[in-house]
């Protein structure tokens, strides 16, 4: 499951997406249009800046941006900037794998085969999804 800071980092940077080159976006107005709590939206965008996905400027006006076009921030880099991983178990993830505590042997386990298959699938959908992407539901 997605944690809210996952969620958050992503309606947040959808807003950015949608008013792309269009001027930095005072935090007030994301928090307010996007329902985040502005203190929790001041941490998040900050580890974005640090992850490399948006800039910002001090002042009256100043604001955040995303640094990149929406085309070039897939949900995957936001997903792994937030997350660490797409993985569902440690042993299934591919840059920050570990060993599950009280596992069986990993070359026996079905279950690792089975969470092998759905992060694949999963960084698949989302690393092909870009910020800029629409989605009819």
């Amino acid at each position: 499951m997605l944690s809210q800071r996952t969620r958050y980092a992503i309606r947040a940077l959808l807003h950015l997406g949608d008013r792309y080159g269009k001027g930095p976006i005072q935090l007030a107005e994301i928090a307010d249009e996007q329902n985040i709590p502005g203190k929790f939206l001041t941490v998040i965008l900050s580890e974005m800046k640090r992850a490399g996905f948006v800039e910002t400027m001090r002042g009256k006006e100043g604001g955040y941006w995303l640094s990149r076009p929406p085309a070039e921030i897939t949900y995957g880099d936001i997903v792994r900037a937030t997350r660490g991983s797409l993985a569902l178990v440690p042993c299934a993830a591919r840059l920050a794998y570990a060993p599950c505590d009280h596992c069986i042997d990993e070359a026996k386990c079905r279950l690792r085969a089975v969470m092998l298959s759905v992060r694949d699938e999963t960084a698949n959908i989302l690393d092909r999804l870009s910020l800029a992407e629409r989605l009819d539901l």
